[in-house]
């Protein structure tokens, strides 16, 4: 396998910092995606060296160990492991005794333990290794996750369908077992990590399963009371306001919030404060009536 300059990919420097890294591959990965690029085999490959790149340079404990083993740096835990060792006889002014190895010089074991130059053949006493896991972020707006959700994420070139849970949070990771790289030497497949980022409705305000919005009320219903009627998620309900009721008042819907995650039929509370709207632009009629309340 050839080495690929994760770097180089991403048209960063080493520098990069991790919002550069992100900025990166966000401008990149809408270039090159396959659904403005259909039937593009270059533009396909591009993606998928992209969210290669992507996967190990966003994480950091990764990228420290790709800038320091490079190609190899899935096996960095192995690498330090069998360097430390050597270390450790240099400094006790010893040297290996490849007798240990079976007659093997230090440099065909290591080879024998993690392949020559990381190409991934099969080959005897080679360990297995898991494969990269990915991750990936999903965008959706409040509404698309208040039920339950199917969307297709394409990842490394490859479409996976998903079922998102009604109550998914922003900013909530779920792993998708099998579906990151391929192992090594028969090892099982990596994991796909979906991060979802949801952009919260300007009406509403949510924390958790709960939801805040803040109605409008005039000054007359404010005073008299009455019936109003005020949207919520699933559609608009009648409330009744109580005579005399005050600016920031709040009152709770139960039941009308947002469902709970992986609680089928549960669902948390709305609560509604008022904003009591003083009028302007009066009447000479409606100021002489303000005039005499005020007198009373």
């Amino acid at each position: 396998m050839a080495f690929i300059d994760y770097y180089k990919i991403l048209e960063i420097d080493k520098t990069a910092t991790e919002a550069e890294i992100k900025k990166a591959y966000r401008k990149m990965a809408r270039k090159y995606h396959p659904d403005l690029n259909p039937n593009d085999k270059i533009a396909e490959q591009k993606f998928k060296e992209l969210n290669e790149a992507n996967e190990v340079l966003s994480n950091a404990e990764n990228r420290k160990k790709y800038d320091q083993h490079g190609e190899n740096w899935q096996h960095a835990e192995e690498i330090n492991k069998q360097q430390s060792q050597q270390r450790e006889y240099s400094n006790a002014g010893g040297r290996y005794d490849n007798s240990q190895f079976g007659g093997q010089d230090y440099s065909d074991f290591f080879e024998s333990v993690f392949g020559s130059g990381g190409s991934g053949r099969q080959r005897g006493g080679q360990r297995p290794f898991k494969g990269q896991d990915f991750n990936a972020e999903l965008q959706l707006d409040l509404k698309d996750v208040f039920e339950e959700n199917k969307r297709t994420l394409t990842v490394n070139g490859k479409n996976i369908r998903l079922t998102i849970p009604a109550g998914v949070e922003n900013g909530q990771i779920i792993k998708i077992q099998g579906h990151g790289a391929e192992g090594q030497n028969g090892g099982p497949k990596g994991d796909l990590y979906i991060t979802f980022s949801i952009n919260n409705d300007a009406n509403f305000k949510r924390a958790k399963e709960n939801l805040y919005s803040t109605i409008d009320l005039d000054i007359y219903t404010a005073v008299l009371g009455g019936d109003i009627t005020i949207p919520t998620f699933d559609g608009k309900v009648k409330l009744k306001v109580a005579p005399g009721t005050q600016n920031g008042t709040q009152v709770k819907l139960k039941g009308k919030g947002f469902p709970v995650y992986k609680k089928e039929g549960q669902y948390g509370d709305l609560y509604v404060s008022y904003n009591i709207a003083i009028p302007t632009h009066l009447t000479e009629k409606q100021t002489e009536l303000f005039t005499e309340l005020s007198k009373i």
